[in-house]
């Protein structure tokens, strides 16, 4: 695992602009950062692949524990959620994707940090950016990177299994995810699906039929959605969910909570303790000298706290009430005070692929810069 640094392209702005990377600069800062790259060996990115198939096969096991055990007060999981939960979970509705951040230093065992398996981004970046930066200057290299083919082939599958209808999605007032849920759209649509796109503030309900609609009066039947579980319930629909959760379907699905949800990593110490892919995490502080303090519902590094010597660090954001967990620190690798963080993309429930989010800190947050990866 090397890290390399490279010029840029002349016009790399306006390149990446035209894949649909419209937000590759964040206060005259570069997000997307292609003056930087790492390279990996096959052993090394092997190792991830089966890492991350292994880490997601006991996430699977750990909601069905949940479940099973009606765990849903230690995540903070309201009452109006669990029949979604159970409903969906049961009867297998349609789940398309999900990210793993891991820690991994190219020798030993990937760690899993947490999981966005409801509204992970940084897509267009890990599935397109990317991997034509790796054909135009690194042409004949190779890069861990099936996640628009994956994408594809599973939108595929699911036209089968959609109820009657367009596949609507969804997204807040924010460029970042517009473009996110935009190439969704795409991918669905090259799969054979019939789309339509609309903002969140959009939908509505129909009392009479107790459907949801879109701005045209259209009735919802599929929707992918680019809005957190949490705040969904949060919403005067919320009651309206489990009532429909028979003939709408809601990608990610609502069992999804479970997996999001930093609670989760505790329960995966619990039933796997000594587990090499994962580190030791607890509801409380418990033994732990060195930790890094989550909120159970958090996003973007928000609400972080660091205390491990020297390398102590509190972020700030709003997710600072409720529960949180303990998950043992382990120091990133560190390439001259740079700390990448691995995302590994989960397509179909397959290891797909990988981005890397790089920070000048020991937490990745919004500003974390994307820089691009290549194997031999």
């Amino acid at each position: 695992m090397i890290r390399h640094t490279k010029p840029v392209r002349a016009n790399w702005q306006s390149i990446v602009e035209g894949q649909g990377l419209t937000y590759h600069t964040v206060d005259g800062q570069p997000y997307y950062d292609e003056s930087v790259y790492y390279e990996f060996n096959a052993k090394q990115i092997d190792q991830i692949e089966a890492d991350t198939n292994e880490i997601h096969r006991i996430n699977l096991e750990a909601v069905q524990n949940v479940i099973d055990n009606h765990r849903y007060d230690e995540l903070q999981i309201p009452e109006v959620a669990i029949p979604l939960i159970e409903w969906t979970w049961n009867n297998e509705t349609p789940a398309v994707y999900g990210r793993y951040d891991l820690h991994y230093d190219g020798k030993n065992p990937s760690k899993m940090l947490e999981n966005n398996g409801d509204t992970p981004t940084g897509l267009i970046e890990a599935a397109v950016i990317q991997w034509f930066w790796l054909e135009e200057c690194f042409k004949g290299k190779d890069q861990f990177n099936s996640i628009h083919e994956r994408l594809i082939a599973k939108w595929k599958e699911l036209v089968a299994y959609l109820l009657l209808g367009p596949l609507h999605l969804t997204h807040m007032d924010s460029n970042e995810d517009y473009m996110n849920v935009k190439y969704m759209e795409e991918v669905a649509s090259q799969a054979g699906l019939k789309t339509k796109c609309l903002p969140i503030e959009e939908i509505g309900w129909d009392k009479i039929d107790q459907c949801f609609l879109d701005e045209d009066l259209s009735v919802i039947r599929n929707i992918f959605k680019l809005y957190p579980w949490e705040w969904l319930l949060k919403d005067r629909y919320a009651a309206n969910m489990a009532a429909t959760m028979k003939n709408t379907y809601w990608i990610e699905p609502a069992w999804k909570m479970i997996l999001s949800n930093k609670g989760i990593l505790p329960i995966l110490w619990e039933l796997n303790p000594g587990h090499p892919n994962l580190l030791p995490a607890y509801f409380n502080q418990n033994c732990l000298n060195e930790y890094v303090k989550k909120p159970l519902f958090s996003r973007e590094g928000a609400n972080i706290e660091i205390v491990a010597g020297d390398a102590s660090i509190k972020t700030l954001g709003k997710y600072g009430t409720g529960k949180y967990i303990y998950q043992q620190y382990c120091a990133p690798p560190n390439f001259d005070g740079n700390y990448p963080v691995i995302g590994s993309w989960v397509i179909d429930g397959e290891s797909a692929g990988i981005g890397i989010r790089e920070s000048n800190t020991l937490v990745t947050g919004n500003f974390s810069r994307f820089v691009p990866h290549l194997f031999n």
